[in-house]
């Protein structure tokens, strides 16, 4: 694939878990927990902010909507700083967290944001989803800060269950699994659109909680944590 079909796909969507009470009308359940039995799984936070990828041209967020708003001021700041050192025909995905959605990211809560832009995916040239471990070398090489990982081992539904209950739903939405391994873009599912296989989320219950979309009201930002820079 080349560089300029890349720039233009959008993340893919991620099924829930069977256990996640966040499932909305035009989410979908994992159809199996097969493909991660006996796999390296990584378990990262699940930040409430706006999906969105970077590459070497252009930054654009998960949603269709690619229209100006205050809020991505900063991150298309971000991006410039960026943008020459992705490789040509990559993508960066990651939450982009600066303005409040339904979680508040705060000082005072104690979950105040090591950035407003946390990574959790490298995609290359080939259109796969690097593995984590390579993943974190390519966020290093462009000082991208992660998204916050919970557990890095074998897949066990037990390690799961424990970490749906000790994440606190009013300072955290919930959490992400992938396998390790590379992962290919995955083709469409009939007409349900293209979800990962090998990718899934746990969302806490009622985790919208807004009376409207975030982008149509004023723009909160959250907070960072003590000693980052605010610069993009």
């Amino acid at each position: 694939m080349g560089a300029d079909e890349a720039v233009e796909l959008k993340y893919p969507r991620t099924y829930h878990l069977p256990t996640s009470p966040g499932l909305q009308n035009d989410d979908r359940r994992l159809p199996s927990l097969a493909p991660f039995l006996g796999k390296r799984i990584i378990v990262s936070e699940k930040i409430d902010g706006e999906g969105t990828t970077m590459t070497r041209a252009k930054t654009y967020p998960r949603s269709p909507d690619g229209r100006y708003h205050p809020s991505r001021d900063w991150m298309k700041a971000h991006h410039a700083r960026k943008a020459r050192d992705i490789p040509p025909g990559w993508r960066i995905s990651g939450e982009y967290a600066f303005a409040r959605h339904s979680i508040a990211y705060a000082r005072s809560l104690g979950n105040a944001l090591p950035s407003y832009f946390l990574g959790f995916g490298a995609w290359d040239e080939r259109n796969i989803l690097l593995g984590w471990d390579q993943t974190l070398e390519v966020f290093e090489m462009l000082d991208i800060v992660p998204v916050p990982v919970l557990h890095d081992g074998l897949f066990d539904e037990a390690v799961l269950a424990r970490i749906a209950a000790a994440l606190d739903p009013v300072r955290q939405e919930g959490f992400v699994v992938r396998v390790a391994e590379p992962i290919p873009y995955p083709p469409a599912v009939e007409g349900a659109g293209r979800f990962f296989p090998t990718i899934a989320k746990w969302v806490r219950k009622g985790h919208v909680q807004t009376d409207q979309h975030w982008l149509l009201g004023p723009v909160i930002p959250n907070e960072l944590r003590d000693g980052v820079d605010p610069t993009p």
